[in-house]
């Protein structure tokens, strides 16, 4: 028996392998990934009568308790503000040298650094490269919306158990650098991300959990038949391949008179690893549509796959991450239930019912200020005529609903302290119960710097292999000024990546002012030092002040007392 084997751009084994995958995640969970992500979605969005055909005859209530547990979960892990430090394995870095490279960078802020013309780099310029890509992180960070891409992966994997972060390279962003100066070329392509849907993305090996150590990758695209057509032109593609691009069957039903054109089509990204011309291990990729290959093999030129992965929390033997709404559903149904149960209640006998005899009184009751109403018969008729039900002390359900809703969040890591719904009658601790309720997110606090970690490593990536000769903007203490770069130089590299996590989001502004007072009466800090620290609008014109008091100890002023 002849064994096929398949070439890793063929359009037949990828939509195989597209199938095979779908397969997986329809099999995941009672109810399948796809289903249950969109479920998740709805509850945490505040949907959470759907489908249940209740009709509009009573009040559907609901107490979204999923969405402040994602919310608040979501500030502890990601409100938290996190910086890069690169480092070269195998090179020192001690003391001394971090002054050397103090030193370098303020003389290359100065244009007064040259890079050495040795052929490889030696120990004070690796240390002096890593310590501005370092910084050329945050710049990179700010111009790609870093913090709303963190944000976005970390809500996905809130809702799917799965957050995503694709990085590629972008040919027309413009840089504002030209080759050898204002007068050369223009130079253009930079880095991009982008956070996907984890539906979208198909791992070759869904029982690997490392994304680096996959087969191979698929991303499923859904584009414009047009669009796509247009992609597939550009890159060559002939015209009868070209009008083989057609919607894809699975797609929504088409409107009565729709073009083919604005209808979607379902297009396929296969990342793989193999080595290229040189022998060197690569990441190539193709696309393609049905039968289609709109765009050939091409070598992405980075070494790592461009995809970082962030699990809420990991499934033993699996690829793909678990949210908690999953679990969190049955809780919020009954919670829900109970409630418009409570209020239908509350709207049917929260009022007096009146009763009326009809043979005493025979006239129409509008119920209206001053009505005057015609009793027929004897005083004792009169006096029952018409009277009014009490209704019911309390409501069975409230008691339930409190129960269950304090239940829910104490159990789910969110109770009073952590919410802030404690009255503050000793800060210190209030402060102590909300710290300890934040411990059991460490794991999930971990693998999220650990994603942010695996985006600076993709980031070098590209950095060192793509960028060429060009220089690096960076903005610190010694002003806004350009780093020049070398990439080849630092190819051979082993760049490794750690996330340095700020201040506690529970030490707000009130409590830094109030550090930063005792710090100066006690004399730590000067003036200079304490407006410097101060947060960010507390006080007008902060640097017309400090110019003053930097001028006044310039004239031998000094400074006043403290005191």
């Amino acid at each position: 028996m002849q064994i096929v084997t398949r070439k890793p751009d063929d359009p037949a084994a990828i939509a195989e392998e597209y199938r095979r995958g779908v397969g997986y995640k329809k099999g995941m969970g009672v109810r399948g990934m796809y289903e249950q992500n969109r479920m998740n979605e709805r509850f945490f969005a505040g949907d959470q009568w759907y489908g249940a055909h209740c009709g509009n005859d009573r009040p559907l209530a609901r107490y979204n308790v999923i969405k402040r547990i994602g919310d608040y979960k979501m500030a502890v892990i990601g409100g938290t503000p996190v910086t890069v430090q690169y480092s070269a394995e195998g090179v020192p870095l001690t003391p001394g040298d971090r002054e050397t490279v103090r030193l370098l960078r303020q003389a290359a802020a100065g244009d007064g650094y040259a890079l050495p013309e040795t052929e490889l780099p030696g120990k004070e310029e690796i240390n002096l490269v890593m310590s501005a890509l370092s910084d050329y992180f945050r710049v990179t960070a700010e111009r790609v919306k870093f913090d709303d891409l963190k944000g976005q992966a970390l809500r996905d994997a809130y809702q799917s158990g799965t957050g995503v972060l694709y990085t590629y390279w972008d040919a027309g962003v413009k840089t504002g650098l030209y080759a050898g100066g204002r007068g050369g070329a223009p130079i253009a392509g930079d880095v991009a991300c982008e956070a996907l849907d984890i539906e979208n993305v198909y791992f070759g090996d869904p029982g690997l959990d490392d994304v680096q150590k996959q087969p191979y990758i698929l991303i499923a695209q859904r584009k414009s038949v047009a669009a796509v057509r247009d992609e597939a032109e550009k890159n060559g593609v002939s015209q009868a391949d070209i009008r083989r691009i057609r919607p894809g069957e699975d797609g929504p039903t088409p409107l009565w008179g729709e073009p083919e054109d604005t209808r979607k089509a379902m297009v396929l990204t296969r990342f793989w690893k193999e080595p290229d011309a040189q022998g060197s291990p690569r990441v190539w990729a193709v696309r393609v549509c049905g039968d289609v290959v709109v765009r050939k093999k091409w070598c992405l030129g980075v070494r790592l796959y461009p995809l970082a992965k962030f699990s809420w929390e990991r499934r033993r033997g699996c690829a793909y991450g678990d949210s908690e709404i999953t679990y969190l559903i049955p809780n919020q149904i009954a919670i829900n239930r109970m409630l418009t149960a409570n209020v239908w209640s509350a709207m049917m006998t929260g009022m007096p019912l009146m009763v009326v005899n009809g043979d005493v009184v025979p006239g129409e009751i509008t119920n209206d200020p001053g009505q005057i109403l015609r009793i027929y018969g004897s005083a004792e008729d009169a006096d029952g005529a018409v009277r009014y039900i009490s209704p019911p002390v309390g409501s069975p359900f409230e008691s339930l609903i409190d129960g269950m809703v304090r239940n829910t969040l104490s159990q789910a890591g969110a109770n009073e302290a952590a919410l802030g719904d404690m009255q503050p009658d000793n800060t210190s601790a209030i402060l102590a119960l909300r710290e300890a309720a934040t411990l059991p997110l460490q794991p999930v606090q971990e693998r999220f710097y650990s994603f942010c970690e695996d985006v600076a490593r993709i980031w070098a990536e590209f950095w060192v292999m793509l960028y060429g000769d060009r220089q690096l903007k960076i903005e610190d203490e010694n002003g806004t000024w350009f780093f020049p770069f070398q990439a080849q130089r630092y190819r051979d590299l082993l760049i490794s990546t750690r996330v340095d996590v700020g201040g506690s989001v529970l030490w707000n502004e009130t409590q830094t002012l109030q550090m930063l007072n005792n710090l100066l009466e006690k004399g730590v800090i000067d003036g200079i030092q304490y407006l410097r620290r101060l947060p960010k609008g507390a006080v007008a014109d902060r640097e017309g002040l400090i110019r003053e008091l930097q001028g006044r100890q310039a004239a031998g002023q000094g400074e006043p007392s403290p005191q």
